[in-house]
């Protein structure tokens, strides 16, 4: 199983980056995060750029297609998703009928320096995907007060939150099966 990693945070060393790094660790043997580092790349979405985008539109599109699953890690910027996250949602959206999220299993996670950890960037970013035909994971994992939620090795430093991710990351694999089942 191929985990397309995406970090909402364009900082090179984000907590959310961390978070991801964080899940990786915890996927099974037979699957593997790939990092989509090309976030802030992504031109503005413009309807009249649909029918010839920018190639690094066309790398997110493709990354998006190659994938089984897609892993979001979002901070929380004014109570909601970062913008540079909405504008790549909003391209690989379109067009409807071909877009590259339909029906493609997701789910969200967050980490933020406040105590709620991105629970409202969650939740608005779970509503993004799923408008954008996404077939999103009904779960949160807020990692608030991210400057102490990691180990020096990058682990979470809580158990709770480990476990919690951990069955996050089972829950996207056990999404994954029956569409790779129903295409064999």
């Amino acid at each position: 199983m191929r985990v397309l990693g995406i970090s909402g945070s364009l900082r090179s060393d984000s907590y959310n980056l961390r978070l991801l790094r964080a899940a990786a660790d915890l996927l099974p043997p037979e699957a593997r995060l790939v990092m989509f580092s090309e976030l802030k790349a992504i031109p503005p979405f413009d309807e009249d750029d649909e029918g010839a985008p920018a190639p690094s539109v066309i790398r997110w599109r493709d990354a998006i297609s190659q994938a089984d699953a897609l892993l979001f890690a979002t901070p929380e910027y004014n109570s909601s998703i970062p913008g540079a996250l909405k504008n790549a949602i909003d391209w690989a959206s379109r067009p409807t009928a071909e877009a590259a999220l339909r029906y493609k299993p997701a789910a969200v996670i967050g980490a933020s320096t406040g105590m709620f950890g991105a629970v409202w960037a969650q939740a608005e970013l779970r509503k993004t995907l799923a408008a954008a035909g996404a077939r999103v994971i009904d779960r949160e994992l807020p990692i608030g007060e991210a400057e102490d939620a990691f180990n020096a090795d990058g682990t979470l430093a809580e158990h709770d939150q480990a476990v919690q991710l951990r069955e996050i990351l089972a829950e996207l694999q056990a999404e994954v099966t029956p569409r790779v089942a129903a295409l064999v």
